[in-house]
């Protein structure tokens, strides 16, 4: 009785190092004195865990970042702009425009102070502005149109 053997048919070896015993005598390759860690130093001692943004005692990245920002203007005023095309579209001829006007027609956030029109649009309506920054391109379109700044 012969068997037919093919090289094909041979059952797959699987090629599996196993894990390197780390201290487990000189015999092992990785055993014996310093056991792969190298000599001294914090990573040399047992428990030792760092942080992956450890930087061995520097003031960290995420620390130092901050101090290369800009600086605030506390003296910037926080304008919230409005368009001429909004004032046409919210707005009758004739009709007074303020900050509280505005307010009321959720045109513009109930806790700004400052507001200034700016010229993106058309108007066609006869409108007074009172108290209200105005660029000038708007400056102009209003006054086209008979209306008035204050």
């Amino acid at each position: 009785m012969t068997i037919n053997m093919q090289l094909e048919s041979l059952p797959k070896r699987q090629n599996k190092r196993q894990a390197k015993r780390i201290g487990r005598g000189t015999g092992s390759g990785v055993g014996g004195h310093t056991v792969g860690r190298g000599t001294k130093g914090q990573k040399s001692r047992s428990g030792h865990k760092s942080t992956l943004f450890f930087e061995g005692g520097n003031v960290g990245f995420f620390r130092r970042v901050p101090k290369y920002r800009g600086f605030n203007r506390t003296l910037k005023v926080p304008f919230q702009p409005v368009n001429i095309a909004t004032l046409e579209k919210s707005f009758k001829a004739n009709e007074e425009v303020t900050v509280e006007v505005l307010k009321e027609k959720n045109i513009i956030r109930k806790r700004t102070n400052q507001v200034k029109v700016l010229g993106f649009g058309e108007l066609t309506k006869k409108l007074s502005l009172k108290g209200l920054v105005v660029s000038e391109s708007a400056r102009v379109k209003i006054e086209k149109a008979g209306g008035t700044i204050q």
